[in-house]
């Protein structure tokens, strides 16, 4: 029986639909994340919630996003309580158990900074986070952590691929490292040296670098700066100026900017992006890395 064009062309959609059906599908909350899960297994789909010019606290909880947790075999996300405001509205439309289980970053990359047992998120508090500051991925030993215990999850999800997982994750390992010590031999001239910034979203890199945050933008964390708070920061700042002033490519730059003139324009005002673009993988990791150091590394001696 001969086949018509038009029904080969329906046959083709049908296996592809099925393919893409079959296909292991990773819903991932920030893109660093993603772009691990493309590294150990690149021919997942993974859809990500967020990209670098937003705020990851605060997402709408779209239909296209309940689609897509719907649609997922695993979740990989912070936790830490940086996407309790939309996460779990996610979860519970989506009606997915298997986006129950989710793989949280946060929880496998050792003791958190800054952490406040027992607190409470208030309308007026900001962002708080009990178990401590989520923005994990800033500091490359614990982002080496997080993707061997992402490796570890995503061959129990992926029995078939055991072997191939754990060879990428080996060859990824050794590129990580090497490039760890280069960043460290580049910004050892960092250490010591003194960076006002708005939030706290780079909290492991200044530590893991040895830089000390001396004021932060905002008044509370996650609450836009204000006047009389930048007031505060300028007259305490004026006899002891910071190497610089930094925010996220997310934020709004103005109060930084305006913290930078009136320290004379002899202060730099740094805007750093908060993550990789959506589409990256470990490579893009890497070039992440390299764009906050340089402009940090041009600071000069502490």
């Amino acid at each position: 029986m001969r086949i018509r064009s038009r029904d080969w062309l329906a046959l083709l959609a049908g296996g592809l639909l099925t393919l893409q059906a079959q296909a292991f599908t990773v819903f991932a909350c920030e893109p660093e994340w993603a772009a691990l899960v493309r590294t150990l297994v690149p021919d997942a789909r993974v859809h990500v919630a967020t990209h670098a010019g937003q705020d990851p606290h605060h997402i709408e909880a779209r239909p296209a996003l309940i689609a897509q947790v719907r649609a997922a075999d695993l979740l990989v996300c912070t936790g830490a309580g940086l996407e309790a405001g939309w996460l779990p509205t996610l979860q519970q439309r989506a009606g997915n158990p298997k986006a129950q289980d989710v793989f949280f970053a946060a929880d496998h990359a050792g003791p958190l900074l800054d952490a406040k047992p027992g607190a409470v998120a208030t309308p007026w508090s900001g962002d708080v986070h009990a178990q401590g500051n989520p923005h994990v991925h800033a500091d490359p030993h614990r982002l080496r952590r997080i993707a061997q215990a992402l490796a570890v999850r995503l061959q129990a999800e992926r029995p078939a691929q055991r072997d191939d997982i754990a060879q990428r994750h080996t060859s990824f390992d050794a590129q990580w490292v090497a490039r760890i010590t280069a960043w460290e031999q580049q910004a050892a001239p960092l250490r010591g040296k003194a960076i006002a910034a708005q939030h706290t979203g780079f909290g492991y890199l200044w530590a893991w670098l040895g830089v000390r945050p001396v004021a932060d933008l905002e008044p509370r964390p996650g609450m836009p700066p204000t006047p009389g708070h930048l007031q505060g920061l300028l007259a305490s700042l004026r006899g002891t100026p910071p190497a610089a002033i930094v925010v996220a490519a997310y934020q709004d730059a103005r109060a930084g900017r305006w913290l930078a003139t009136q320290l004379g324009g002899t202060v730099p005002l740094l805007v750093l992006p908060a993550t990789v673009g959506p589409d990256a993988d470990a490579q893009a990791l890497m070039r992440w890395m390299d764009d906050l150091l340089q402009p940090l590394v041009r600071l000069g001696p502490p």
